[in-house]
């Protein structure tokens, strides 16, 4: 059995214990002449998974529509029947909404099922991009809601999305994970359920679309993959909400991100390319660039050495347009000297090993916060390695260990031990008391 997260949250956002769930059900149950005679017992086995019998699953419906004066179906409640089209009572995109929120409150409860859950493959992964791309889009996006939302709501999410992102370049996605997805139940959801015009609404789902795509980042530094993926479609569902391509377009770049991560080459370039014809005039020269430097990779990993040489031409084209006061706040991780670390690790990969040494030091010396910078950092030091700066590398490994000192993240944790390896294969002087710093970063747990 699967823990029953859509129902766990509608109970949660009607403020009823099990107790009174299950008082409410006996009392709907009268009404239609059953003698029920349920205790929070049952509700908690209802959470837990198990199918109520008979009529109280619409008991159920009943009970928390009345209490959250909207209608409420099975499908809602988790508790629709499989293989059977769902009730379509309210929009597609406000039972996206009562998924969405299910998810949030389930990480935040730190639910195995969802921390633990794979990444999706195949079609499930790509119908998110797909449905992003094509139509239907949504023509009314208001909600009648309880609570009016405010411009300064929104511009409270705006605020909070740059905050978080800040605290993540700064001590990394697992201490900032638990914040994020807290901030996104207490202050986000209620919006989402809130009252707003469909002007508003499309402020309040692209803010709220920046800050998903963020819980998503920080899921994916903490290598939680299959939830980063979930929240990465969120930001993607959201992003075609607010009808901002940009927006979506930066979202996919978060999944083009993962699937190199996930050695899905393939699949990286075909999301890329999505991103890069669907987006047209949103497309940021800062969010071009990156998106043709991580094809040059994708193309690098598959052989393909002359479309990885055009995506590179693409990326220096692009990256050469970046005005960073014309760029929207998601696309601010684009700094200088990413898009020159990019295109080193393709150079690497394609063998052309003074090209990529050339990068990689342009790379390291441009301006950048310390996350971006213990990854630049990384590279330079496996490149000097290969080209025997001995010397070189251990200094540029030294600082990389002193830069990420105080971060959380796994993929900062994952450069950190290619480096060491690298270093202690190498036998070089003061290979051993550069490895012995990084041993003292990744002593201290997550």
């Amino acid at each position: 059995m699967q823990p029953n997260t859509l129902l766990d949250a509608l109970v949660d956002e009607a403020g009823i214990s099990n107790a009174g769930l299950a008082a409410h059900v006996n009392q709907a149950g009268r009404a239609r002449g059953l003698a029920l005679k349920y205790e929070h017992t049952a509700v908690a086995r209802w959470l837990k998974g198990q199918r109520p019998r008979g009529q109280v699953p619409d008991l159920i419906c009943e009970v928390l529509a009345a209490r959250l004066h909207r209608p409420v179906t099975l499908d809602d409640i988790g508790l629709g029947v499989p293989g059977e089209p769902a009730a379509q009572v309210g929009s597609p995109l406000a039972g996206f909404v009562e998924r969405a929120t299910a998810l949030w409150r389930s990480d935040e409860q730190q639910r195995p099922h969802i921390l633990g859950a794979p990444a999706v493959t195949g079609t499930p992964a790509v119908m998110p991009v797909w449905e992003w791309e094509n139509p239907p889009e949504d023509t009314d996006v208001s909600r009648h809601g309880q609570t009016a939302v405010s411009e300064g709501d929104i511009e409270m999410l705006r605020a909070a999305r740059a905050h978080y992102e800040l605290m993540y370049r700064k001590a990394g996605g697992i201490a900032t994970r638990s914040r994020i997805v807290g901030f996104l139940n207490s202050e986000t959801a209620p919006l989402l359920r809130g009252c707003y015009t469909d002007a508003t609404g499309r402020q309040l789902h692209r803010a709220t679309g920046g800050l998903v795509a963020i819980a998503g980042i920080c899921a994916y530094d903490s290598n939680a993959q299959g939830l980063a993926q979930r929240y990465f479609h969120q930001a993607l569902r959201l992003a075609k909400a607010s009808g901002d391509r940009g927006l979506g377009a930066y979202v996919i770049a978060l999944l083009v991100n993962q699937s190199l991560f996930m050695r899905d080459y393939r699949q990286a370039v075909a999301f890329a390319e999505a991103a890069l014809r669907a987006a047209g005039h949103q497309l940021t020269p800062a969010l071009a660039a990156d998106l043709h430097a991580m094809q040059a990779k994708a193309y690098a990993h598959l052989g393909d050495g002359s479309s990885a040489l055009g995506a590179i031409r693409g990326a220096e084209r692009a990256a050469e347009r970046i005005r960073p006061k014309n760029e929207p706040a998601e696309t601010g991780y684009v700094q200088p000297g990413l898009v020159n670390v990019q295109v080193a690790e393709a150079l690497l990969r394609l063998g052309d090993l003074p090209a990529a040494r050339e990068q990689a030091g342009l790379a390291a010396h441009a301006p950048s916060h310390d996350r971006g910078r213990v990854h630049r950092l990384a590279m330079l030091a496996q490149i000097e390695l290969r080209q025997g700066e001995v010397d070189r590398a251990v200094a540029t490994a030294v600082e990389m260990a002193e830069r990420a000192r105080g971060m959380e993240s796994q993929r900062l944790r994952d450069r950190l031990r290619v480096v060491r390896e690298h270093l202690v294969e190498s036998g070089c002087a003061g290979a051993d008391e550069a490895a012995e710093l990084i041993d003292g970063a990744l002593r201290v747990p997550l």
